[in-house]
């Protein structure tokens, strides 16, 4: 008799199939990126995420996912006290590539619409990547295990894998960068991970992020 798939093994098949088409994607095609992170992202991961919810798990994609407004004020401050710390990181790595905070080759230099649409990118990268590692992944992984610590740890490190082919062609990290790049990644996913499971929300997780890839656009 066939053995009945887990809800774990379900979750992590359909991730596997957004890791392996985000691969193909970001080797076969050199797009702007403007396209990539609006056009190409939120559909390679958020549509096998809502076919999934609605067709397989038969239920409301937001509520499965913890996409609500409940206590929204609250998850805002969070998110903006927590975006600055890494904001913070973000400045360091600039010092550590640049050996003093150069700006010359930043957002900051560019015109008011280039950074609406950093800004633009930031949001929806942050949306696309947090309902895939956090309300999809860590949550069901949490729900089988009951552990946040495993679970949380385990979904930084599906987290760092989905970051792979992006670090592969993104020729402005190498060296000491990158390292910092995947050091301030997988802390930044623990922190939305804990902060996700004790909010019972994405919204912190998504500004936080999104603060995060503002910073990173800015400063890097």
């Amino acid at each position: 008799m066939k053995k009945p798939v887990s809800k774990t093994q379900s979750m992590l098949n359909v991730w596997a199939i957004i890791l392996i088409i985000w691969s193909v994607y970001r080797a076969k095609f050199m797009l702007p990126e403007i396209i990539d992170e609006l056009v190409a992202k939120p559909l390679v991961f958020l549509l096998p995420v809502y076919i999934f919810i609605k067709h397989n798990e038969k239920k409301e994609f937001a509520a499965s996912v913890w996409l609500t407004t409940e206590n929204i004020f609250k998850n805002i401050y969070i998110a903006f006290f927590i975006g600055a710390t890494f904001s913070l990181s973000a400045l360091m790595a600039n010092y550590i590539k640049y050996s003093t905070f150069s700006f010359s080759q930043t957002l900051l230099t560019q015109n008011p619409q280039t950074l609406l649409v950093a800004i633009t990118i930031a949001l929806v990268t942050g949306f696309c990547e947090e309902v895939v590692s956090r309300g999809f992944v860590l949550k069901r992984l949490y729900e089988e295990s009951g552990n946040a610590f495993t679970s949380s740890f385990l979904a930084s490190v599906l987290f760092l894998i989905l970051h792979i082919p992006i670090l592969l062609t993104n020729l402005k990290l190498s060296g000491n960068v990158l390292i910092w790049f995947l050091a301030t990644d997988f802390i930044l996913s623990m922190i939305n991970s804990f902060i996700f499971l004790n909010r019972r929300s994405l919204v912190s997780p998504i500004l936080i992020h999104a603060l995060y890839n503002l910073s990173i656009i800015l400063y890097i």
